[in-house]
């Protein structure tokens, strides 16, 4: 989220790997997230979860930029536009998503929900950006409202109680659509680890207060919650980001974009595997209608 990065915490090289191992270890990776996350919930509250992942993270990231000795922000304009980029995707989106799991929701749909990210910032940006969308792009539009709410709708029976889950998973929308249009308006010069210390940071203070006024902080210290922790501690906040960075700084842009069209079918098949959840056969169409609206917006 913070332009391209001078080094990363796995070594990443070689053409062949970044055309191909790359591409699909990140799609396992962040992909399985959300099916990981409600495995975790089984066994904890989602802020409390939420604020031990975040603890993790900063905790690496802390030794990381130490050792990388990297420099910290210098200017209140640049701690301003980390602290609001954090608020808006480490809090708002995932404070979002864990909620919209614990409270019902599949990972299945949250999944479509929240790759309609490209299709909400189509539609505010023109107002916000001065950006113009064009008639593929709002045919693309359409599509991708389209398909995500046969998704939703097709679901109705099997989630007729996760009204609330439902309402967090959109939270989550406009909180990591508001980060990408937010990036968008400035120039980040930031090095990603320290981006990624500092947003995780604020996530991490903005989540803890309301853990510990909403929550009993109980945690069920099972091997199934270690192994969820450090899962999305290890694989998606430090090797997944690593391989998205690696993947934009030497490919080109739309076709790292383009990875994100699978998140949603993929996410769908390992909340399967690993939660039993059934999608419907209604619901895989709404997907791919999703797909290919989300494709023709960012083109």
């Amino acid at each position: 989220m913070s332009g391209a990065p001078e080094s990363s915490p796995v070594a990443l090289r070689g053409g062949a790997g970044q055309a191909v191992v790359y591409p699909v270890l990140f799609l396992l990776l962040w992909s399985s997230g959300f099916a990981v996350v409600k495995l975790g919930l089984a066994y904890a509250e989602p802020l409390t979860f939420l604020s031990l992942r975040y603890a993790c993270v900063v905790a690496v990231l802390l030794v990381l930029v130490s050792v990388m000795r990297l420099p910290w922000p210098r200017s209140w304009s640049a701690w301003r536009d980390l602290c609001v980029v954090g608020a808006l995707i480490q809090f708002g989106y995932f404070a979002g998503t864990y909620l919209s799991l614990a409270w019902g929701l599949s990972a299945g749909a949250l999944a479509v929900i929240v790759s309609m990210q490209p299709l909400l910032v189509g539609v505010l940006s023109p107002a916000l950006l001065g950006e113009r969308v064009g008639r593929l792009q709002a045919v693309g539009l359409l599509l991708g409202f389209a398909g995500a709410l046969i998704v939703i709708l097709s679901k109705s029976r099997v989630e007729a109680s996760s009204l609330l889950g439902l309402g967090a998973a959109l939270a989550a929308l406009m909180g990591i659509s508001g980060g990408v249009m937010y990036e968008r308006r400035r120039q980040p010069s930031q090095h990603p680890l320290m981006a990624s210390l500092v947003q995780c940071g604020v996530g991490l203070l903005l989540t803890v207060p309301l853990a510990l006024s909403w929550e009993t902080q109980v945690l069920d210290w099972t091997p199934t919650l270690l192994g969820a922790l450090a899962y999305l501690v290890i694989g998606n906040s430090l090797v997944a980001i690593s391989l998205l960075l690696a993947m934009a700084r030497h490919q080109r842009a739309a076709r790292v974009s383009a990875l994100f069209f699978m998140v949603p079918p993929l996410a769908a098949l390992m909340a399967c595997w690993l939660l039993g959840e059934v999608m419907p056969t209604l619901a895989w169409g709404g997907m791919l209608v999703a797909m290919v609206g989300v494709w023709l917006v960012s083109r």
